[in-house]
């Protein structure tokens, strides 16, 4: 069954949060008004319905399309998304109870700060989709992707672990390349066909499809124990 996100009016918001919420906390002299916290630990009973950690990751999740479809096709995983904006975090938790999705949860946080509150070898596949390019030199900077950040993906998955990410941004893609060989523990590979992806397509690559714009898809794992 589809879910229906529009039920609740999408609240009126600005494209990026401010720029403090793409810095590490430990790298801010004081903590800003409106940072989102920073968790060691979280009660797993809070956020979904069985009580279990998140075997699935969703990285960057903005309004939900891709979190909520997958929640529907795998029920009995349970999958949380990530979000920097405190208002749609707030909405697409009302469009999850709305919709009744035990397994789906959403949580205020900058990755930027890690993973700490998972433990290792405890997830399946982390999804890292269609993020914002940021194009601009002066804000590649709030780009999350970043050896440190690799470095935690790779903590936290499991032996057989995926990581996906997408992008339609040649530079962004790029980027993306650059800083995977720069770490150097993942091995990946395009995919093309839907098949060989077989994960539900996001909202931005059904845009992308429609407008005949090109993206790309790549999977990830582990080239080897890295701990």
């Amino acid at each position: 069954m589809a879910c229906n996100q529009r039920k609740r009016p999408l609240p009126r918001l600005r494209q990026h949060g401010s720029a403090y919420l793409y810095i590490p906390l430990h790298q801010l002299r004081v903590r800003p008004p409106g940072y989102p916290s920073v968790p060691e630990q979280i009660d797993w009973h809070e956020l979904f319905a069985n009580g279990v950690a998140p075997v699935n990751l969703d990285v960057g999740c903005g309004e939900g399309g891709f979190l909520l479809r997958f929640a529907r096709e795998h029920p009995y995983e349970n999958i949380l998304g990530l979000e920097v904006r405190k208002t749609l975090v707030q909405w697409l938790e009302g469009v999850i109870r709305d919709e009744q999705i035990p397994n789906a949860a959403v949580l205020w946080y900058s990755v930027v700060n890690g993973l700490r509150f998972l433990e290792s070898s405890s997830v399946r596949r982390i999804f890292y989709l269609f993020p914002d390019p940021w194009p601009k030199k002066r804000h590649h900077k709030r780009r999350a992707l970043s050896v440190p950040l690799l470095q935690e993906f790779a903590r936290v998955l499991c032996p057989e672990g995926l990581l996906f990410w997408a992008t339609d941004s040649p530079d962004l893609e790029a980027y993306h390349w650059r800083v995977l060989s720069e770490f150097g523990q993942f091995c990946c590979e395009t995919v093309v066909e839907d098949s060989d992806w077989g994960i539900p397509l996001t909202d931005r690559e059904q845009a992308c499809r429609r407008g005949g714009i090109p993206y790309v898809r790549v999977r990830c794992w582990k080239r080897c124990p890295v701990f």
